[in-house]
């Protein structure tokens, strides 16, 4: 009995994969609702970033331009000039020192009656403003916390949409076999890992800007006190 020939070449050559993961198959191959879900996680990881580098950007101007006013403010014998040339600037220290020098202005228009009632309106005025300009730089963190919090609920709706497709689908197919619910599943899943995909990076940089805000704001509260202090000692002398 004789036998063929084996193909000793073909049998030891590695079997290769015909198929690979392709992320814009899975989005085409995915059901319409599951598509939308990426859709808008997508989108909103486009803002995120869009966020993050533009906060970077600002946050690192206005703490340059807070720390040159600072140096030009202390070191001038004459605060109301210097206060002329970062009066249309977006400089939060200069805002500060406006709202204080304004405040002393009317305070002592018609003569000093009440040193103590003076100093605190002078002080509640710079610590009011020191709350807004934060408030105002931390407004734009809002939609990272949202994303960060929120994108990994809206990835799992999409797969648990995805997963309750399949089966359906093996329901209408009349069969359990894998080659049937894998590819639901992949695209479900895929949902998921797109929701993680926007909302981690969004966590680690509302995080990292929140600290950089209330740094930021500590430092224009020490800015504020030291006037203050500078001007109860004015107000003292009148």
């Amino acid at each position: 009995m004789t036998f063929p020939p084996l193909n000793l070449m073909a049998a030891a050559a590695p079997v290769e994969m015909s198929g690979k993961l392709n992320p814009v198959q899975l989005f085409l191959d995915a059901d319409i609702v599951v598509q939308v879900v990426m859709v808008g996680l997508i989108l909103a990881s486009i803002w995120s970033w869009m966020i993050i580098v533009s906060f970077s950007m600002r946050l690192g101007t206005l703490k340059r331009r807070s720390a040159a006013f600072e140096r030009e403010f202390w070191q001038a014998d004459d605060f109301d000039s210097v206060m002329s040339q970062y009066q249309k600037k977006d400089v939060p220290s200069a805002r500060i020192a406006g709202v204080a020098m304004n405040e002393w202005k009317r305070s002592t228009a018609k003569g000093l009656k009440d040193r103590d009632a003076a100093s605190s309106r002078i002080g509640a005025a710079m610590a009011g403003q020191v709350a807004e300009e934060a408030d105002t730089l931390a407004a734009r963190l809002n939609f990272l916390a949202t994303v960060g919090s929120v994108a990994p609920f809206i990835g799992l709706f999409g797969t648990v949409w995805g997963i309750m497709n399949s089966f359906f689908q093996i329901g209408v197919q009349e069969s359990s076999s894998l080659a049937v619910v894998a590819p639901g599943i992949s695209e479900a899943l895929f949902a998921t890992a797109i929701g993680l995909f926007a909302a981690i990076p969004a966590v680690i940089a509302y995080n990292r800007f929140s600290n950089g805000v209330n740094l930021f704001e500590a430092r224009l509260q020490r800015f504020a006190d030291k006037f203050h202090a500078n001007l109860g000692r004015e107000l003292e002398r009148l």
